[in-house]
């Protein structure tokens, strides 16, 4: 039975790389590959909000169905660029925090890849990076793949 990847993508370099090392990887074991781009709507505050809730989401389903739609043009995007028409690659598009939407995606995946770096923000560097939350915590091996140096 031909195995299952999952590959971290965030339209960076970095995972760009990461989905060229799985799609080689998964020539070698007949194996398929979940691209899994995670995204989250931003947090908005508002004057008058602030001082209630420092951050609220405003119910706007327009913003959240926009940015859903950026988050699926961009994952599609990266996977046509690097793997073009491969048929064992699908995309999969999860709102969530990264390293919680690749370890669920993970739970019954043979690997598990990922670039060193992507998209950070100030709240990654707190709770530390996805390469490490999930190389901690997978139930599976994980490949860190760092891209070549510019």
């Amino acid at each position: 039975m031909a195995g299952r990847i999952v590959v971290g993508i965030d339209g960076t370099e970095h995972a760009a790389a990461a989905l060229r090392w799985a799609l080689e990887e998964a020539a070698l074991r007949d194996a398929t590959i979940e691209a899994v781009h995670a995204w989250g709507a931003v947090p908005l505050a508002t004057v008058p909000d602030a001082s209630i809730a420092p951050l609220s989401w405003p119910a706007s389903a327009e913003v959240l169905d926009a940015t859903r739609a950026a988050a699926e043009r961009l994952a599609a995007q990266q996977v046509d660029e690097v793997a073009g028409d491969e048929s064992r690659v699908t995309v999969s598009v999860v709102q969530g925090d990264a390293a919680d939407v690749l370890l669920t995606a993970a739970e019954n995946a043979d690997l598990l890849v990922v670039g060193n770096r992507g998209r950070g923000s100030f709240a990654q560097a707190l709770f530390g990076s996805i390469s490490a939350r999930v190389s901690d915590q997978a139930h599976c091996p994980v490949v860190v793949v760092h891209a070549a140096a510019d």
